[in-house]
């Protein structure tokens, strides 16, 4: 089994969080400063880009890092067809840096400030995500239409292109793996179940290998039951329901663990 490493910038701040999710799930990690790029792709087998604020989102959000040196380690693992996962600041990251969409290895879309008609800037709510037929990682655990809810936060979380027809041809070739939507399934249109008027409803987006994901909501915010809110359908009663019974059961697998396992698997897998 291939040890996880979690990339910490300086001004992340959900390194041990997801590091720790992954334990949970029995699979090793560690957290992996990023000034250490040497020998990085002999020591793990796969990196996952954390949530946060890295370099304090200066400029715009992720562009800094996108531009460390340990960049081009991740995009010679993005080649080798190691699995990538960028939540949040992570998955701004990797947009900046041109490892998603990931066709010309330049950048070709960006997370733009959250735009609902209602309000601008920072945004955290639950959401449901469905999975869309993808080629990517997200399929060794979640089936095409699985619905989940998981939280996001994000101010600056809108995939869009300049050529919003980029999405169009995303969507075709399998690189928009989950999809805002609301709690039946249905492809999200509006406020509040598009959080943020991502084109095409993305809520990540792969490269064309489908081996590096960048998703904007936060999986390890839900990887234990215990962080789902009461209100949240079939998940939140299941919720009650143990902890009137056995309080042990709130440390079971969240929606978010579904995720975070399925990017194991394929850690686990070995290069795709």
């Amino acid at each position: 089994m291939g040890t996880i490493g979690v990339i910490q910038f300086p001004g992340v701040n959900c390194e041990v969080e997801t590091a720790r999710s992954i334990r949970g799930l029995g699979y090793r990690a560690e957290v992996v400063r990023w000034n250490r790029s040497e020998g990085l792709l002999d020591r793990y087998a796969g990196f996952i880009l954390p949530g946060g604020f890295s370099y304090q989102d200066r400029v715009r959000a992720g562009v800094i890092a996108a531009r460390e040196p340990i960049v081009e380690t991740l995009s010679e693992a993005a080649e080798r067809g190691m699995p990538i996962l960028g939540i949040c600041n992570g998955a701004q990251i990797l947009v900046e840096a041109g490892l998603v969409p990931g066709k010309t290895n330049r950048v070709e879309a960006a997370l733009a400030p959250n735009l609902n008609g209602v309000r601008t800037g920072y945004s955290c709510q639950w959401v449901w995500l469905r999975a869309d037929g993808s080629n990517t990682f997200l399929a060794n655990t979640l089936a095409d239409g699985a619905v989940i809810p998981i939280p996001m936060a994000h101010a600056e979380g809108r995939f869009v292109s300049s050529d919003p027809a980029r999405f169009d041809e995303f969507s075709k070739r399998g690189q928009i793996p989950l999809r805002y939507c609301e709690a039946d399934g249905t492809i999200a249109t509006e406020w509040p179940s598009l959080p943020n008027g991502a084109l095409q409803a993305a809520a990540a987006v792969s490269n064309p290998a489908g081996n590096v994901v960048a998703m904007m909501p936060h999986p390890e915010r839900a990887a234990y039951l215990h962080q789902v809110p009461d209100w949240v359908p079939v998940w939140g009663s299941r919720k009650r329901s143990l902890a009137a019974g056995d309080p042990t059961g709130l440390f079971e697998a969240g929606p978010g663990a579904k995720i975070l396992e399925a990017f194991c698997l394929a850690v686990e897998g070995g290069v795709q």
